[in-house]
């Protein structure tokens, strides 16, 4: 897939307030603070087209961006975070819900997992939702340049064994800073656009 266009739409606190346009989405899960701005930015190929934080938990809204006029990149709130008030995170916690369950123009999910550490109890919680309502997930582990080349195969058993992914499905790899992984998550995306 060769990415031509890629522009912000808006940021949307409900989600009656979502475009109306039937037009596919694959939609980026993961904890705060999981690189899903770093990844939108590499693999839509603008260097700030989604604003990056040093800050966890600064995303708290659903974040829009239209792909080639064709579909939606929509980048969810990050899950887990310590640092905001319980009602809030059950607030984002309602609105991604609501989400993945009501949205008929989801058609995929980017589940992204920090390489460098185990999944933890929501990053399974969230696995196990969407196979419970059959969406497809494409796993991606985020931050492969910060670990060696050599820790890479035995971090990738830990997460395929703490999420119990069959072993015929290899969750991609991926770096912002070198790129790599992009290819394979374009092609990924590619292969379930209608």
């Amino acid at each position: 897939m060769h990415i031509k266009t890629a522009e912000f739409i808006g940021a949307f606190v409900e989600i009656k307030q979502l475009p109306k346009e039937l037009i596919p989405e694959i939609a980026m899960v993961g904890r705060s603070n999981v690189g899903k701005s770093s990844l939108i930015n590499k693999v839509l190929n603008r260097k700030r087209l989604a604003k990056s934080s040093s800050t966890p938990g600064k995303t708290r809204t659903i974040n829009y961006y239209l792909v080639n006029r064709e579909w939606y990149m929509v980048d969810l709130p990050g899950y887990g975070y310590a640092k905001v008030s319980k009602a809030e995170k059950q607030k984002w916690g309602k609105m991604i819900e609501s989400y993945l369950y009501k949205r008929k123009q989801l058609i995929g999910v980017i589940q992204l997992l920090d390489i460098r550490h185990i999944p933890n109890e929501n990053d399974m919680l969230m696995q196990s939702w969407l196979t419970n309502y059959s969406i497809p997930i494409l796993v991606v582990a985020t931050k492969a340049d910060k670990i060696s080349k050599g820790a890479r195969q035995k971090q990738i058993s830990l997460i395929r064994k703490a999420m119990d992914i069959r072993a015929e499905v290899n969750p991609i790899v991926f770096s912002a800073q070198t790129g790599e992984g992009t290819d394979e998550i374009l092609e990924s995306i590619n292969s379930i656009l209608p």
